[in-house]
């Protein structure tokens, strides 16, 4: 039976160049039980906040100036220090070379704009439990 992971106990780092997608995201977390969400305006702002705090979770979008989302992923992923880091890419793009790449780079969830609330909390859920098979978010 996996351990309950209360969802107000994650940290979240969203990472969204457009200021109103970003909005709608932590609007969505912050409904589902989320408290401790940071954000980013590009992959290279999300990477100078991986430098000084650790995630439970990475929600990013991949079109994005500076650093893509798929970028950043690969950056997640070569660094020790991140690389179990549970991550979901979103984008409105549903390419299969695209999810095929993602998956290879070691995406954790693929989420479609534009998405809801359960479609993210399921998102979440499956992302978790792939990197954090003895948990599950309560």
């Amino acid at each position: 039976m996996p351990h309950r992971v209360a969802a107000d106990t994650l940290r979240v780092l969203a990472v969204e160049d457009r200021p109103i997608m970003l909005k709608i995201i932590r609007k969505l977390l912050s409904n589902s039980g989320f408290r401790h969400i940071d954000e980013a305006l590009n992959g290279r702002a999300a990477m100078d906040l991986l430098k000084q705090q650790s995630y439970d979770l990475i929600l990013s979008d991949w079109n994005m100036d500076e650093l893509s989302g798929f970028d950043l992923l690969k950056h997640v992923r070569a660094n020790p220090a991140t690389a179990a880091t549970p991550f979901i890419l979103i984008t409105a793009e549903a390419k299969p070379e695209n999810i095929l790449a993602a998956r290879k780079a070691g995406v954790d969830g693929y989420l479609l704009k534009p998405f809801g609330a359960d479609a993210l909390r399921a998102a979440i859920v499956d992302a978790l439990a792939k990197r954090q098979p003895s948990q599950a978010v309560a």
